[in-house]
């Protein structure tokens, strides 16, 4: 079995065994542990579940949108057939909508829908968030010139984490750091999540920043080297309990998968030339087998 299944059944394990029960803004309890911490070896193993179908290309094409577009706006993913940000798009009047759990009169949580309004000008967007902080602090161009010209730099640091607009962002970036470092020729990156839905998130994010890490080193002339990630908040929904059940009984009973491997087209190397329409011809996953979808409800 690919050493990410392990890796990621121990932690699946650890949330049920040891996480408490907590009440949060989404109106659908989680279990939780406050921290957690992995590490790849990229050289060796690319990361992607075995044990379920992750829809690899949609989480590729995310990591395109807010690195390579560096764009905010939905109908860019949807035009890819991408609707992964669709619960959180703001209409053309510059409201979003969501039933979350809000404190009443008594200090008690209680589910309400909510209204938010933006300023039209972010209709059909998700606001302030990633992509459009990117953009915002040239973070993509910044790093690939680091990367090159300073490799021994200590302050390479994409943030998404920025005060001044998490109000006028929809969902504030939940993947919102990434800190880089060359040593002996390998591009090793620190990747750090304030809050990871473990059982929709943490697989669509573990493998769309491996590739990111890929596309880094192949555009600089790197070697790729590991991908250190720390979780704050690791957390299981509770209606998604019988799915994380099912992926750990197919751990320990289906047939052993081996991990695919990466491919990236060697004739481009310019980071925002590859690819990123919906068919991803500059980047593909090869020899991806596993073991089928399961199906795990989102929570606003």
């Amino acid at each position: 079995m690919a050493k990410w299944d392990k890796e990621y059944i121990k932690l699946c394990k650890k949330i049920l065994k040891d996480g408490v029960l907590e009440r949060n803004r989404t109106g659908i309890d989680t279990i939780k542990i406050p921290g957690y911490f992995l590490e790849f070896d990229l050289a060796k193993e690319f990361p992607i579940l075995t044990t379920k179908q992750v829809f690899y290309k949609n989480a590729i094409i995310e990591m395109l949108w807010f690195y390579q577009a560096q764009s905010n706006d939905v109908r860019w993913l949807q035009e890819r057939n991408n609707h992964i940000w669709d619960e959180w798009e703001i209409d053309e009047e510059g409201k979003w909508k969501a039933v979350q759990n809000v404190l009443n009169d008594k200090g008690e949580l209680e589910k309400k829908e909510i209204v938010k309004q933006f300023d039209k000008k972010y209709a059909h967007t998700i606001g302030t968030a990633y992509g459009w902080i990117v953009n915002k602090y040239h973070l993509t161009e910044k790093l690939l010139d680091m990367l090159k010209n300073n490799p021994s730099d200590r302050r390479m640091v994409m943030s998404l984490w920025q005060d001044e607009y998490i109000g006028t962002a929809v969902l504030p970036s939940c993947v919102w750091s990434t800190e880089w470092d060359v040593t002996d020729g390998k591009i090793n990156v620190w990747v750090h999540q304030r809050s990871c839905d473990v059982p929709l998130g943490l697989p669509f994010n573990i493998t769309q920043y491996a590739v990111l890490v890929n596309l880094m080193a192949h555009c600089t002339g790197l070697k790729v080297g590991k991908m250190y990630y720390s979780i704050k908040n690791a957390h299981i929904y509770v209606n998604q309990i019988e799915g994380i059940k099912e992926q750990i009984k197919r751990y320990e009973e289906l047939p052993n998968l081996k991990a695919p491997k990466l491919w990236l087209n060697p004739e481009v190397r310019d980071f925002f030339k590859f690819d990123n329409s919906k068919e991803l011809k500059d980047i593909k996953i090869v020899g991806y087998e596993h073991h089928g979808k399961i199906s795990f409800p989102i929570a606003q």
